[in-house]
């Protein structure tokens, strides 16, 4: 019987339209699996009750978070670290895979879904992160996680962590691999944004190498809300972003959600 692994991110259920979009996802095949690639909402309840009920139509959920799972406010109980894990202690009670689980085998190919943030690193060669912080800031260009994200967590230290992490579970497999996270693992994805100093937020020099060493027969990404699909070194990397209701109508037409690998 054939089955899909089909793939999204930045889903953004909190506005109206991208709500009912989600609601309309479902699988092909009863046997049918789904990625999630973050930016799911903002509210834990909302990311967990959102992922629950995908799960409750697909045979496998895997999820990896973006930085709207992170944000946080002052009066939040959960922040930073402890948000993630909250987090993934839920999604694993309601059945959804977290980065924190075992890398579930589709078919012949382990999915590793990764969580490595970003720590500043894409940015232009001679300027240190606070000359290219002041960049970004004169152009208008700042994201929101240093309002909601950077005051409760040393990102670039916690970047570190969770490359090495991913590095050392990563090692371990045999065979091939899609590599799954929400950020781009790779800067090249990057370069197609209309204001470069974002690309402050958009992930890590540190994971470049992953695909090739871990024989990935593709990257699925999100974050960057521009669906496309760009080679490096030899490897797909595919953007899967559904992104926001007012960005929809200048994105490309193509298949959303992505069918990333099918067995037959």
């Amino acid at each position: 019987m054939p089955r899909t692994l089909w793939s999204v991110s930045d889903l953004h259920v909190t506005w109206p339209a991208n709500r009912e979009r989600t609601e309309r996802l479902r699988p092909a095949d009863p046997g049918d699996w789904l990625i999630v690639a973050g930016d799911v909402a903002e509210r834990i309840d909302v990311v967990v009750d959102t992922l629950a009920r995908l799960r409750r139509r697909f045979a496998r959920v895997i999820w990896t978070p973006g930085n709207h799972e992170l944000f946080s406010r002052g009066a939040d109980r959960f922040k930073g670290r402890e948000r993630y894990l909250r987090l993934v202690e839920l999604l694993r009670e309601v059945g959804v895979d977290t980065p924190e689980d075992d890398y579930p085998v589709f078919g012949d190919v382990t999915v590793a879904p990764l969580f490595t943030l970003y720590d500043y690193s894409f940015r232009p060669p001679g300027l240190s992160v606070p000359e290219a912080l002041e960049g970004a800031r004169n152009a208008r260009a700042m994201l929101d996680d240093e309002l909601f994200i950077a005051p409760y967590v040393d990102i670039p230290a916690w970047c570190a962590e969770r490359v090495a992490y991913s590095r050392e579970r990563l090692s371990s497999i045999e065979g091939p691999t899609l590599l799954v996270n929400h950020w781009p693992l790779v800067v090249e994805p990057t370069l197609r944004l209309a204001k470069q100093e974002m690309a402050l937020w958009c992930g890590t020099a540190a994971t470049r190498d992953l695909p090739v060493e871990h024989d990935a027969v593709g990257v699925i990404h999100g974050h960057l809300h521009m669906p496309e699909e760009i080679r490096v070194d030899g490897v797909p990397h595919f953007d899967v972003s559904l992104g926001y209701p007012f960005e929809q109508e200048r994105m490309p037409r193509r298949a959303w959600p992505l069918p990333a690998l099918k067995i037959r």
